[in-house]
């Protein structure tokens, strides 16, 4: 597996988690305390949240193959991207997981004797 897979995915995990809680806080200024300019600021980040989040699936979905992961462990790293500041806990978690495969995999080879 390549580290270009993980880091098209940390990249899309951070981008959806970013937009995720922009929309979240422009949702509160808009129905919660009835902000001026709110309600265009939500609709422009609801739909690029939407849009690149299927980019976030792609990639995350990309990822859990090529790691060969277990359904379960599949569904949560593509649910994360619904739930506000998940996915930067998830992305940690995944990216500590698979950089030291990525470390053994960059050592160069031991020389025959």
């Amino acid at each position: 597996m390549k580290k270009s897979v993980l880091t098209r995915y940390r990249v899309m995990a951070y981008v959806t988690g970013v937009l995720l809680v922009l929309l979240c806080l422009s949702m509160i200024a808009k129905y919660g305390f009835d902000v001026d300019g709110a309600a265009d600021f939500t609709r422009v980040v609801a739909i690029a949240h939407g849009w690149l989040y299927v980019v976030y699936l792609v990639f995350a979905f990309d990822l859990g193959a090529k790691a060969k992961w277990p359904v379960a462990k599949q569904l949560w790293v593509l649910l994360a991207g619904t739930v506000p500041t998940a996915a930067f806990f998830v992305e940690r978690g995944i990216s500590r997981e698979l950089e030291p495969q990525f470390a053994q995999d960059a050592a160069p080879a031991p020389a025959k004797a």
